[in-house]
């Protein structure tokens, strides 16, 4: 036997002996610290004649290699030991009582989707979703939004860089209206959908924030009218906010995407200093709505002139602001946990339309 297949064997049997991570630890650096053994054999190398060098050097490799290999190896089992240890050490006692935890609760802006989810339903619309990340046809193009449009300046909408082949513009959706393109290029007519979720837009105050929370429905069928928008709407609003007060009014508006297009407006009264919706002592802009324009009607591949049809959207975190009397949209993502325990749910509120959708 070699010195090297020697040194082989000890420095494998110092690693299958090691009782620990410490003990591994020593013979590593032992075999290949600074002035470990295999490290100044290797040292050696740079005095070889070629030949010897092409003898030596392929062994001497080898011999750090099955060392290294075996040193993770029990560095790896050692670990898994030494999980296995703690975790049947740290055992929870599932029996014990639970007083004296902190009970979860539920985020407003979550309850609000459950809330709308469940007055929707019952109207027979279907809850649709699509990807965050959009591109620029889907987003923009396809809802009649042109080149010009402010709303595609960088300073409202957060852009990634273009692709490779500069064909394809990638940004973070302003809004939840590409759910109902995609819908409308996905299933045939009739459609009725909402599209709750995150929407992106670069702008931070009081009342708005870089990332919030949309819902916007799309109903597509034969002879819809305003008419039907309107009592979707104030149907809708009157479940929300459990009032049978709530007085609606209709402002003629302009969006690219709905041909007429209409700013809605609900009544509210002052009570204490706060507005509370219902009553019309004055008027608060609540949503956005109108009916869709031909143009992206077109654009999914449906013939104008036998579809119509009617959208809306509205911001979900400010819904949960003016039913739930929270002054700040900043605190919905701040994370305290103070603002949570006095504005979150417990988890059995669950929104229904028998017993209010309201906790």
């Amino acid at each position: 036997m070699t010195d090297l297949d020697q040194l082989r064997d000890n420095l494998l049997a110092a690693v299958a002996a090691a009782g620990g991570l410490d003990a591994l630890d020593t013979v590593r650096v032992g075999a290949l610290g600074k002035q470990g053994n295999v490290t100044g054999l290797l040292k050696t190398l740079g005095g070889m004649s070629p030949e010897e060098r092409l003898i030596e050097g392929p062994r001497i490799q080898a011999l750090r290699e099955a060392v290294t290999v075996a040193i993770a190896d029990k560095k790896a089992a050692l670990d898994r030991a030494d999980l296995d240890a703690r975790l049947a050490r740290e055992t929870l006692d599932m029996t014990l009582p639970a007083d004296g935890l902190a009970a979860g609760t539920v985020h407003p802006v979550s309850q609000v989707m459950d809330e709308l989810a469940e007055i929707f339903a019952d109207l027979g619309f279907a809850v649709a979703t699509g990807p965050e990340i959009e591109d620029d046809w889907h987003n923009f193009t396809a809802l009649n939004i042109p080149e010009s449009h402010p709303a595609r300046a960088m300073h409202d909408t957060f852009y990634f860089p273009d692709d490779a082949s500069g064909e394809r513009k990638m940004l973070l959706r302003t809004h939840t209206s590409p759910v109902q393109i995609r819908t409308m290029l996905a299933q045939k007519p009739p459609i009725r959908i909402i599209a709750p979720g995150r929407t992106y837009r670069s702008d931070s105050d009081a009342t708005h924030t870089p990332m919030f929370h949309q819902v916007e429905g799309l109903v597509i069928d034969k002879g819809i009218t305003l008419g039907h928008l309107k009592w979707t709407l104030e149907t809708f609003l009157k479940a929300f906010f459990e009032r049978d007060d709530v007085v609606l009014r209709l402002r003629p508006s302009y969006f690219p995407f709905t041909e007429p297009s209409a700013e809605v407006d609900v009544g509210y009264t002052m009570v204490n200093g706060k507005r509370v919706i219902g009553g019309s002592d004055g008027w608060m802009e609540v949503l956005g709505s109108g009916m869709v324009h031909p143009k992206v009607i077109a654009a999914c591949g449906l013939d104008p002139e036998e579809w119509q049809g009617f959208a809306f959207g509205c911001g979900i975190d400010r819904l949960a602001m003016l039913k739930y009397g929270m002054d700040d949209l900043r605190a919905f993502f701040d994370g305290d946990i103070r603002w949570l325990k006095h504005y979150g749910f417990a988890a059995l509120d669950v929104p229904t339309l028998s017993g209010g959708v309201g906790a």
